[in-house]
């Protein structure tokens, strides 16, 4: 397994209650293809270096997990087309220190 970060950016067009349930159905997906999910970071409403679809503004939460490159896949097309979703960007951590962030964030 190895060590991911993921950063969301959904528009705040939608209700808070749709981007938690967004929200949920990624980390579901990415569960259904062999992740597991760490620490979740919300870091809320913030304003956009650039307008994204007619967008200055998104809600951004960030996402630790662990998987394998079948998991990062199957992540990347959920994320890809949920229309809840301005932007996301999927990186590999390095190994040292990734698997402290992430024990921690799951205990």
């Amino acid at each position: 397994m190895r060590p991911y970060e993921t950063m969301i950016i959904f528009d705040l067009a939608v209700d808070p209650q749709e981007i938690q349930a967004a929200l949920d159905r990624a980390l579901d997906a990415m569960k259904a293809a062999g992740g597991s999910p760490g620490q979740i970071d919300r870091w809320g409403k913030r304003t956009l270096a650039y307008e994204m679809k007619k967008r200055r503004e998104g809600y951004y939460v960030v996402v630790e997990f662990t998987g394998e490159p079948a998991t990062v896949a199957a992540l990347d097309r959920h994320l890809t087309l949920a229309p809840e979703v301005l932007r996301h960007k999927i990186i590999r951590l390095p190994e040292k220190g990734a698997a402290r962030r992430l024990a921690a964030g799951a205990a």
